[in-house]
């Protein structure tokens, strides 16, 4: 096993009704920019919701932001978050929505131009804005670890970045807020999951012995939950395919282990150059 060293500073909050705990994580005199995709989470009366939920803090909104987010559509968060002088994101929604707000949080604090973040893959990320978030769709694990991947439509490039300065504080994870999200989304979760276990699992012997049990038992369940967790609203399928989703990236299976990421690397051209959806790129 190779020397390793494990931070995984995010709170969990786990199971039904968990954003009734929202206003409780927040600092109360903070200037909140809430961060969206789509018109799920319109749709569904999340976003209402929450709303409600922080009614009397000053908030303000970012809608639209899309699949694969895009770095031109970020900046413009970018610019109302410095405009607003806003000094806490909440992030609504998937990974795409998750990956873009964690970089709207590194870009809004950084001196010089923003695309410099991707080019040397967040290293030079020293400070950003303090995030939390709530998921609707378990898929990326981007609820708990540190990266994120964004795309330059202008350049046709999709790129990764990281930093220990953009972790989440907090992540609320309420698997019946998945109930409304269509088959083809559950399933591109599922898949993606179980590639993000194997970029872990299926590299060299490296005597990691608890990280492959790990890594089984997280394959195991995807395979065992599910198909059923893509079929059904079943809260126990549900349930175990979200946190899988968040365990297979949190960074416990791949501590002390040679990683891959070729797949998703190829994965992310594909997307880039015809639009296929992430998951399916990988499978």
């Amino acid at each position: 096993m190779n020397n390793f060293t494990l931070h995984t500073p995010t709170k969990i909050l786990f199971g039904k009704g968990q954003v009734a705990q929202l206003r409780e994580q927040l600092p109360r005199d903070a200037r909140i920019l809430i961060t969206y995709g789509g018109g799920s989470v319109v749709r569904s009366g999340l976003l209402a919701q929450i709303r409600s939920e922080l009614a009397g803090l000053t908030l303000f909104e970012f809608g639209g932001i899309e699949p694969n987010p895009a770095y031109e559509t970020l900046m413009g968060a970018v610019e109302l978050a410095r405009a607003e002088k806003v000094d806490f994101l909440l992030a609504v929604g998937g990974g795409s929505v998750l990956d873009g707000t964690k970089f709207i949080a590194a870009a809004a604090l950084f001196e010089g131009n923003p695309r410099d973040i991707l080019a040397k893959f967040g290293r030079n990320v020293t400070r950003a804005l303090p995030l939390g978030t709530v998921l609707t769709l378990p898929a990326t694990g981007s609820e708990m670890n540190n990266g994120g991947v964004i795309t330059i439509k202008a350049e046709g490039a999709k790129l990764p970045f990281s930093s220990p300065f953009v972790f989440p504080k907090f992540s609320l994870l309420d698997p019946t807020r998945t109930n409304t999200l269509p088959e083809k989304q559950l399933a591109n979760g599922v898949v993606d999951a179980f590639v993000h276990v194997l970029e872990q699992y299926l590299t060299t012997c490296d005597g990691a012995h608890v990280q492959d049990r790990f890594a089984e038992g997280l394959l195991l369940t995807l395979i065992e939950h599910g198909p059923a967790a893509v079929r059904s609203t079943d809260y126990s399928a549900r349930a175990n395919l979200m946190w899988t989703a968040t365990m297979a990236l949190n960074g416990l299976i791949g501590a002390g282990v040679v990683q891959d990421w070729s797949t998703h690397m190829i994965g992310h051209e594909l997307t880039v150059k015809y639009g296929i959806d992430h998951a399916r790129t990988l499978a």
